[in-house]
């Protein structure tokens, strides 16, 4: 039997054949020469990444008895529709510079208005076409799923799931967003954020889309083992995250070392640091959190409250702790056994250290 490395591998590569796939369909329909750069920005967002979410997706159905079926791989690409739309998004309202090491949507489409010398403001313009970006990926997410071949009782039984998963993402940028204005975050405020912006569609619902889809209906064991493995794996993920957007290598983040605190991240991690911090330092988390022009002086100052307070410890030992319960409740699963030990290594992958 193929590691779950290689299997990981043959999930992506058939998720990337099915993304190329439904992009090739959808050009005749968007031939407008002016519409070419809008298309090659969605292919460059959709291009790499580890595809997870179509993973966790894949181990459910399989998990749940579902066979070989090429359908299930292009139910589970429309996911990585949805994850760019949201990502596109994300980096409007954070005014991220780059993306996967690339520029970000709108600093792509600000950057071609000022090449072609238009008229009117390039940001505005740059902005509001990523918005449409993030809009046109979002649609195409439904149309990918819908149009999956898939059975249309499997569908049926798994589209309240997919509705949901994509409200809990909008209501998760707004929580978000707020979180980010009100300024007084803890840590269970900045969980619920992970949850509903993260950990939920990232790990928990792609799971569960996948049992669904493969059982044709929920069933309680499914939402039992979606709530003990798939959260707990998505608040894991979430914090490797967080973790990462302090004290990750811009070659793996594809971002600014400590972007996330340029852009006042209202995170666990500073939920933590906060809830431990001297006054001396908690004014300093004030004062420089959320600093657009931070430079790595004042990065440096912020990873040292970080890790003074004992906030980056704590995280470490939560990550392992919420990784801890996910893998016990993988014992039990009624799932096969192929899959209990795909989603044990998934679950691994998804929380490695990469610092």
């Amino acid at each position: 039997m193929p590691t779950s490395a290689a299997l990981l591998d043959t999930i992506r590569s058939e998720v990337d054949r099915s993304l190329r796939g439904f992009l090739d369909r959808q050009r005749p329909l968007v031939s407008a020469p002016e519409i070419a750069p809008l298309v090659a920005a969605a292919e460059d967002f959709l291009s790499g990444g580890k595809r997870l979410r179509p993973a966790f997706c894949y181990w459910g159905w399989r998990g749940a008895g579902g066979g070989d079926d090429p359908a299930l791989f292009t139910a589970a690409a429309s996911l990585e529709l949805l994850q760019a739309s949201a990502l596109a998004h994300d980096d409007v309202m954070d005014a991220s510079d780059l993306r996967r090491g690339m520029p970000s949507a709108h600093r792509r489409f600000q950057a071609m208005h000022e090449k072609e010398g238009w008229s009117g403001s390039a940001e505005q313009f740059g902005e509001n076409a990523a918005i449409l970006l993030g809009n046109l990926l979002l649609v195409w997410s439904g149309e990918m799923w819908r149009t999956s071949g898939l059975p249309p009782a499997a569908l049926a039984a798994a589209q309240p799931v997919y509705d949901h998963m994509r409200t809990e993402l909008m209501c998760g940028q707004y929580l978000d967003l707020l979180e980010q204005v009100r300024g007084a975050s803890t840590f269970d405020s900045a969980l619920r954020v992970a949850l509903f912006k993260s950990g939920k569609y990232s790990v928990e619902q792609p799971l569960r889309l996948g049992l669904v889809l493969a059982a044709r209906g929920r069933e309680p064991w499914i939402d039992r083992l979606c709530e003990e493995y798939g959260r707990n794996v998505g608040i894991a993920f979430q914090l490797r995250d967080d973790i990462l957007g302090v004290f990750g290598d811009p070659a793996e983040t594809g971002k600014p070392a400590g972007d996330d605190l340029r852009e006042g991240k209202r995170t666990m991690l500073i939920a933590r640091a906060l809830a431990a911090a001297s006054p001396t330092q908690a004014e300093e988390v004030r004062l420089t959190l959320g600093d657009p022009e931070l430079e790595r002086g004042g990065v440096d100052r912020l990873r040292r409250v970080i890790e003074e307070t004992g906030a980056l410890a704590a995280c470490e030992k939560l990550i392992d702790d919420y990784l801890g319960q996910a893998l016990r409740s993988l014992d039990d699963a009624p799932i096969t056994p192929e899959a209990r030990t795909a989603l044990a290594d998934l679950a691994v992958a998804a929380t490695a250290r990469r610092t």
